[in-house]
């Protein structure tokens, strides 16, 4: 096929069974109302063509940062970042908690592109705590976009969104879990024998709940998932919460009563959610999330701050999950007067891991380079982030984290 989307990231053969090219070419509507009933009818799910002009005018249309990276910053940055590491080797950023990158029928070369475009957002957004999401989104609009500078600007455009009444994705540990809890409020409101049954089965209902964000970025099909992502991208957070209850609904209404595959709830649910075009279509599906009544934006949005409050008054805003990182602090390179490399390990440590993954390079050394501070700057210009460490005359060792180098 000679469409846009059909690139060099894809599996034609695959792509070719799970999207066909059949649709209209073109959409002609402006209205915020018409463009959500066609989203949900599907209009331009057939069309990979037309579905790729869909999504690049929505995602212009998001309102962002007034510095948003572009895709001429991709080019600029990508191989300073990717450096010689082959595309399959490629670490994945921290924030992503060690999500697996779904396949969406991608080929090997497109499943290394999403990890260069996740590495460079991660580079770009420092401020980015916890996203397991993303993985999904980036491998998604792979499909419509002609390359990853493209599709590195798509993503970030929905990661900088600054509308504070369209919340997009979540990108901070506590509102990841807030958003679980949340959830779980709507499931107990709106989803009542669904929740009875998880309560049954399960030890700790929360943590089936926390699991309904991988439901939908992760394990539904390419061709549900993509018609979440239509709808989605017109109308909003919401969406995602509606798509989630309605496979709580089809879980429960098929497996009440029924033993379940394996003594986790968790699992059993996502491999309904992997198989459920064996129980439901995706029509069925979005036709079930649209047909909850009394379901508003401002009603999640009140939950969402509540939740966050309490979770915050717990102490609870960051997960710490990091036992151990292949730190990059080799014997052979290091130098340092302050520190010793079993120190400068340690210390290494406290760093993102997606920074302590490179070599700490000496920039400044009051012993080569005085005690000057334009000299310092003159340095540092350009390095990003900096470790500067300070040896005091009580033979202390202080350190301060920022902006300035990925030196020391």
């Amino acid at each position: 096929m000679d469409s846009p989307g059909y690139n060099c990231f894809v599996d034609r053969d695959k792509m070719d069974a799970a999207i066909q090219d059949l649709g209209p070419k073109e959409l002609s509507c402006t209205e915020l109302q018409e463009l959500k009933q066609l989203a949900r009818q599907g209009y331009w799910a057939q069309s990979h063509a037309l579905r790729g002009k869909v999504y690049q005018r929505l995602i212009r249309d998001i309102p962002c940062r007034t510095v948003t990276p572009d895709a001429s910053v991709y080019s600029d940055i990508v191989g300073k970042i990717v450096g010689k590491h082959s595309s399959s080797s490629l670490p994945l950023p921290e924030f992503v908690d060690n999500t697996q990158v779904p396949n969406y029928c991608l080929n090997a070369r497109g499943e290394g592109a999403v990890r260069k475009i996740l590495l460079c957002i991660a580079n770009q957004f420092p401020d980015i705590s916890f996203c397991p999401a993303l993985p999904a989104v980036v491998a998604l609009l792979l499909h419509y976009s002609i390359d990853e500078a493209e599709c590195f600007e798509k993503a970030c455009r929905i990661l900088a969104c600054n509308d504070p009444s369209k919340k997009l994705i979540d990108q901070s540990f506590l509102a990841f879990e807030s958003s679980c809890m949340t959830f779980g409020d709507l499931v107990n409101k709106y989803c009542q024998a669904a929740h009875k049954l998880m309560v049954a089965v399960s030890e700790d209902v929360l943590q089936v709940y926390s699991d309904w964000q991988r439901w939908l970025f992760g394990e539904l099909p390419l061709n549900y998932f993509a018609r979440v992502f239509d709808v989605f991208l017109v109308e909003g957070y919401k969406v995602l919460y509606r798509v989630a209850l309605a496979i709580l609904k089809f879980f429960h209404k098929v497996r009440a009563g029924q033993p379940f595959e394996s003594d986790n709830v968790k699992q059993d649910i996502r491999m309904f959610v992997k198989d459920i075009a064996k129980t439901v279509s995706p029509e069925k599906l979005l036709e079930k999330a649209f047909a909850i009544r009394l379901f508003s934006r401002k009603e999640i949005q009140l939950l969402q701050m509540a939740n966050e409050k309490a979770l915050k008054q717990k102490g609870i805003t960051v997960k710490q999950k990091r036992q151990f990182v292949h730190l990059a602090v080799h014997a052979e390179n290091f130098r340092s007067e302050i520190v010793s490399v079993k120190e400068m390990r340690d210390i290494w440590s406290w760093v993102p891991e997606r920074f302590a993954l490179c070599q700490p390079l000496l920039l400044f050394s009051s012993l080569q380079h005085g005690y000057s501070l334009s000299r310092f700057y003159f340095h540092c210009e350009g390095h990003e982030p900096t470790l500067l460490l300070i040896k005091t005359t009580q033979k202390e060792v202080r350190r301060t984290q920022g902006s300035l180098g990925p030196g020391l």
